[in-house]
Formats: structure tokens, sequence, C-alpha cells
């Protein structure tokens, strides 16, 4: 089984096409996995073995007949706030009833029209406001490599989901590092695309801090998920025209110039990050690129002034809107949530807001300038303990800082056009993995995933039977 469970999204489609395995296996497999090992890690909220079963079939059929789609037969677990037409959606809260979808999220209908099957909806933290998963609602949501540590969030269960073998690929999206954050406490790879590539649901499709986006185990998996649900879309305003296919006969690294920072601009990055981060770093240097230390002026100060009036007017009155004033009747972590981002939107307006994001924008531009991407840790900690709230502060190498502290992946956000890329970047000495972030200038998708690859191809990561989580 376990052969079958982590096949990468390339490797199940060339088999599927030669006849030597069946998606109906793949399916099955992962299916008898996420019954094997989901009690302990609870990163999926429902599964649809059934109707899952039924696509796998006509998969079969359509790699017999000759009309498979680009991801005909490739397993895909989808985040529970992606609506499938006639399913519910609750956002893990208890605050607020949900509503049943009336249509498919634009992420959902693209991986449906390419073949992809979803069989599972995965968990997240109440309205998808934390970088850990677990909620009063559906509980704690665990790592695969270590069961007491989170999987990170919001999109914690879609990880947690790719690194147990459950599914091949995962939708995943981000606002504050939603997709990267928990690719990198799980050893996995996440995108998060420039703004309006991939396309949304309103009204929060017009916060341009968002995007929906793919996870999965292989840069080339990824690549291959963006190329299928990127592109315009009617429903979303602001998707972009028109639809950009980054190519897969992507170049190596030599010539290219790579700016490198350890903690972009003061964070404090456990030592065991920064060394990994050096270690990937060398590789790269070693293969032909130019590697530059480079040192950021902006401050924690200022990144957390931009965000925090973005997230208070923006995704705190999203959260009010939907529960109605039942504050008792969230998590915790929510409740502290609405207090903060009501105090922010009491003391600062979306133009203070603007003006220190403008700020931040102008210093990645100004670093980044004569360099063809960042290399960063994607984040500080090495792993977030699994039930915490972080509304104490999180413990970095015995120093507490705050929980928006424990991720470096804000700052791109803030500067949202530029696409970002987390893969691994080896594990720390209580084995869990960390990650690096490849920042890309706008729009350049192709550059991050150009430079993925190599670091995929100088320090392996793939899921064999010498690396996977010990369920």
């Amino acid at each position: 089984m376990n052969d079958l469970i982590y096949l990468s999204a390339t490797e199940c489609i060339e088999r599927y096409r030669t006849g030597s395995l069946s998606p109906v296996d793949v399916l099955d497999a992962q299916l008898a996995r996420a019954a094997l090992v989901d009690d302990s890690l609870n990163a999926f909220t429902e599964t649809m073995a059934d109707a899952a079963r039924e696509r796998a079939q006509e998969s079969e059929r359509r790699y017999r007949d000759g009309t498979a789609r680009p991801l005909e037969g490739v397993t895909v677990a989808a985040k529970e706030k992606h609506q499938i037409a006639g399913m519910e959606v609750v956002e893990a809260s208890n605050a607020w009833d949900g509503y049943t979808a009336l249509e498919n999220a634009p992420i959902i209908d693209r991986l449906l029209d390419a073949g992809a099957i979803i069989h599972a909806r995965t968990a997240t933290p109440e309205f998808s406001i934390a970088a850990f998963t677990h909620s009063d609602r559906w509980g704690v949501t665990r790592n695969p490599w270590n069961t007491a540590f989170s999987p990170g969030g919001s999109s914690g269960g879609s990880a947690a989901a790719l690194a147990a073998g459950m599914t091949t690929l995962a939708t995943a999206s981000d606002i504050g590092g939603s997709t990267r954050g928990p690719a990198a406490f799980t050893g996995t790879v996440g995108y998060k695309a420039p703004y309006g590539r991939i396309p949304g649901v309103g009204p929060m499709s017009v916060d341009y801090y968002r995007g929906d986006g793919p996870m999965g185990r292989t840069v080339d998996d990824v690549l291959l998920f963006t190329n299928t649900i990127s592109g315009p879309d009617p429903r979303d305003h602001v998707a972009l025209r028109p639809k950009v296919v980054i190519p897969s006969d992507l170049a190596g690294v030599e010539g290219l110039r790579v700016a490198l920072s350890l903690d972009l601009g003061g964070f404090h990055v456990a030592e065991e990050i920064r060394e990994n981060t050096r270690r990937v770093a060398e590789e790269l240097a070693k293969a032909g690129a130019e590697v530059v230390e480079v040192d950021f002026a902006w401050t924690r100060e200022l990144i957390v002034a931009a965000a925090m009036p973005h997230f208070g007017h923006m995704m705190g009155s999203m959260v009010n809107d939907a529960i109605g004033g039942k504050t008792a009747e969230l998590s915790d972590y929510a409740r502290d949530f609405v207090e903060q981002t009501r105090v922010v939107r009491a003391g600062a307006s979306m133009f203070d807001a603007a003006k220190a994001e403008y700020a931040v924008q102008r210093e990645l531009a100004r670093v980044m300038s004569g360099y063809d991407a960042l290399l960063c840790p994607t984040t500080a900690a090495i792993g977030l303990p699994a039930a915490d709230t972080l509304i104490g502060g999180i413990d970095i190498d015995g120093r507490t800082v705050s929980g928006l502290e424990g991720t470096l992946t804000l700052p791109f956000n803030i500067s949202n056009r530029c696409p970002v890329l987390a893969v691994p970047s080896g594990h720390a000495g209580n084995g869990m993995p960390t990650g690096v972030q490849i920042v890309g200038h706008t729009y350049d998708d192709a550059m991050v995933f150009r430079l993925g690859r190599a670091i995929e191809t100088l320090r392996p990561w793939a899921y064999t039977a010498e690396h996977r989580p010990q369920l």
C-alpha cells in the first residue's frame, strides 16, 4: 500500500496511461490509509468514498479509450472552505450555521473538469484565521511527522493528508502564509501564486492578500496543479487575463543571481532552520547560481503595522459578518482574533495599512533589484505545539515571540503580486521538517518553479520508504 499512496501525480498519470496501474487502486489504497491513520491525525472532515470510486472507474475507462484529461484519476483532498455544490460549508465554526454551496468554487470546477477525483475534505482552524489547525468543532489536527506538533494552518488538514499519504494533491489557500507554513511544517510543497492568477470566490476574492492554490509532494506536481487551476473566470473580477502556462521544460540555475536572507530583517529564526536554509543556498551555488546574502531595512513592527489593519478591516469584518455577534460560541483564539481586529479597526484605517504596505513593497523591490529571486526561510519556528492557541506567543530557541512572528510569510502577502514557492529544506534534530521560500519578481511564476525544481534535485525530499512519517 505505501508505494501506491506516496506516488506523485506525474508518476500516477504515466502509469495510468500505460495501463500498469488503475486510479481505483490508488484511491482505495489512500482511503485505506486514511481509515488506518486519520483517527490520530484528524486531517479529513469527511470522505466521499462512493462518489470518488465512481469517478475513478470513469477515469479508468477514459485511459482505455484515449479521452483522459490533464489530471485524470488523480486524487485531490479539498480544503473544506472550497465550495462543492450541494455540500455544507461550516469553516470549523460553531458560531454560525454555515451554508449549503449552490455551486463549486472555481478551483473545484477546474479540478473536476481536468478529471481529478475529490475524495475528501480537509480541516482548517475556525474561519481559516490561524497558523495552526484545531477548533472546537473539529478538534485538533496533528502533524504526521510528530503528532505532538501541528501541521500548521490554515491549510493544515491538506498538508497533513499529503504527508500521511492520504491523497496525491490537496487544495489550499493563503492570506498570511496558510499554504506555505503548512508546507514547511510537513515537508510538502505549496505555491502562493501572484494575486489574481488563480480565481477565487467573492467577496473575499477582492482581498489582495489572499489566493487559493495548490499543494503536493513534488515541485512538478504543484506546477501541473497550478497550470490546471489558473486562468480567468467570470465569477472573479480580479482573475488575470490571459491564462499563463508555466513551462515544464525549465532551465537549470547556472548564471542566476539569488538573494539570500536568513531572517528577513530581524525576525528571530530557529538556528536549525537558518542552517538548513544556508545548506540550500550552498547547493544552489555549487550548481552555478550566484547567491548573495542581503539585508532588509524594514522592521517586524512595519510588517505588523501593514498586516494588522488589513486583517482587521478584511478578515475581521468577514468573521463578524458571519457570526452576527455570537462570540461566545467561537473557539478561544477566534474570540481573541475578533477582539484584536475590533481594536485595530478602531485605531487604524485601510489607508494607514496601505502606507505601511507600500513601504514593505518598496523595500522588497529594492532588495531584489539585480537578483532573479529571493531565498529565505518559510517559518521561524521548527514546529507549533498541536493544541496551542499561540495567544501567549511562540518559543523560538528559548525566546518568546508573537504568533505573527512564527512564520516569515506575511511580507509576501503584503507584496502579493510576487509568486512564492515553498519547498522543504531538510529536517531539524527532532525530525520535524523545515522549509524555504523562493520569492520571484511580480508575476514571474516560472522563475520560482525553476529554482524549486533545482532545490528538489540538489536536496531531495521524495517520500521514499526511507523518508516518510512513521505512523
